[in-house]
């Protein structure tokens, strides 16, 4: 039997963890500036997202959506709550954009003109966003990312 992937909604207090979930690999969806609770609750509903909030309140309203609460806004401590729920630190590193969520593909030779020379040769995938065109590779910003992914995977 096959598991179904976890698909993620953050409420707008958890921008910062629902980027490090993309940075996972994970399919996660963040609130939109200024949404109402009512349109978060219906967005998890319809899409078959897990709501992840601070906020009880908005979990009760959720109704049929699957809630995790998570206990504080630190990233740290969310990322420990997260682990226990089953997040996998490690799953799929930098495959999905951390800007809009969409899944990395290779490069195109526009995309790889963008970053330096030797990281083309020696460190690995270049990857970019078809939606945003944004390009990802495996230098310095990358891996103190991953380090941190790391660190939150042995909590």
């Amino acid at each position: 039997m096959t598991v179904p992937p976890l698909r993620l909604l953050c409420d707008e207090m958890l921008k910062g963890i629902g980027r490090w979930l993309r940075a996972a690999g994970y399919d996660a969806a963040i609130a939109a500036d200024g949404a109402s609770d009512e349109a978060l609750a219906t967005q998890a509903r319809a899409e078959g997202r897990i709501l992840l909030t601070c906020d009880r309140r908005l979990a009760a309203l959720a109704g049929g959506a699957r809630t995790l609460v998570l206990g504080s806004e630190r990233l740290d401590q969310a990322a420990r709550e997260l682990k226990e729920f089953g997040i996998d630190w490690l799953k799929a590193p930098f495959t999905r954009c951390l800007l809009d969520n969409s899944p990395l593909a290779p490069a195109g030779a526009q995309g790889l003109a963008s970053v330096p020379p030797s990281t083309r040769r020696d460190h690995g995938p270049v990857l970019a966003c078809p939606r945003c065109a944004r390009v990802y590779w495996p230098g310095s910003h990358v891996r103190r990312m991953r380090a941190r992914l790391e660190r939150w995977q042995t909590l």
